[in-house]
């Protein structure tokens, strides 16, 4: 199977059309036909039913696009990374979403560049939900994710640090006063979707400047981390969801081997334990001072 075949069938059959395929393509619409008419007679199945007004998969043109997906995402991710490796000066690429880092990136890169495996670091921010995509295609070489947010299924990973997960609320909410929230005290509150996917009615967010915005508004309340609840500003009240925690972790293909990113994780792993270390030491120290109100966490 070539692989310029494989392309036009995963095309066509992601469009459920010839002609928008071949648009998509920048072919004519005959020789695409022909080549998956030749790729059919080539595994001996049927893998699209044609009618005049529409195309569909049979099963084994389900199975194909599965695969074939994969397939052709993993070659561009060896090009890509063929590419990268015969480039003079070795480079790492980790990526994260907005404020998914839980301020461990500032110290960590200061730290990986005292390592002697250290290479240059390119920093990626991406939208929410596409730091897998990266890692599979090549672009990144690791990214920061989070459980139980995140799909971690075929990655290797290394758990960084835990942190509470936080209502962040209007301060006029009816819950802004209380000292930790149930889920069942959440019941009809409208929360963001994080992808057109999400279910729920709320608006799709694409990044935290949109929540803070649409939360000073009083549109919708949001579940987040509490290193990003911190950075949210405007005067919201984050108030901690009983029980519920969020472990950050850094995650890299699978198969990927390399001395460089082994050096980053280590590194992110040791720079973790010393922000989680500090951050007990400062919370021991303000309960051996002065008496405060923990009710909730006020940002801004």
């Amino acid at each position: 199977m070539e692989s310029r075949e494989l392309a036009y069938f995963v095309a066509v059959a992601e469009e459920r059309n010839f002609s928008r395929a071949a648009v998509r393509l920048g072919i004519a619409q005959p020789p695409l036909s022909r080549a998956v008419q030749r790729l059919e007679r080539r595994l001996g199945v049927r893998l699209l039913e044609r009618t005049s007004r529409q195309v569909s998969l049979t099963h084994a043109g389900e199975v194909l696009l599965e695969e074939g997906r994969k397939a052709l995402t993993s070659l561009a991710a060896a090009e890509r990374l063929a590419r990268r490796a015969g480039q003079a000066t070795a480079r790492l690429t980790v990526v994260t979403k907005p404020g998914g880092d839980a301020g461990l990136l500032e110290p960590l890169l200061a730290r990986f560049a005292a390592h002697p495996d250290a290479v240059d670091v390119e920093v990626l921010i991406c939208g929410i939900g596409e730091e897998k995509a990266l890692l599979r295609d090549g672009t990144a070489d690791v990214a920061l994710l989070r459980l139980p947010q995140d799909d971690l299924s075929g990655l290797a990973t290394e758990e960084l640090l835990t942190e509470r997960e936080m209502v962040v609320l209007p301060r006029a909410h009816r819950l802004a006063g209380r000292a930790s929230i149930r889920m069942a005290d959440l019941s009809g509150e409208t929360f963001p979707r994080w992808t057109a996917a999400s279910p729920g009615s709320g608006p799709v967010i694409s990044d935290t400047g949109q929540v803070a915005e649409l939360i000073a508004l009083g549109r919708i309340i949001a579940v987040l981390p509490e290193s990003v609840a911190r950075q949210l500003g405007r005067g919201l009240v984050a108030v901690p969801l009983d029980g519920h925690r969020t472990t950050l972790h850094a995650a890299w293909p699978e198969e990927r081997r390399d001395r460089a990113l082994a050096a980053f994780v280590r590194t992110a792993a040791d720079t973790a334990a010393d922000t989680a270390a500090d951050t007990a030491a400062g919370v021991a120290a303000a309960a051996g001072g002065a008496v405060s109100d923990d009710r909730c966490l006020r940002t801004g």
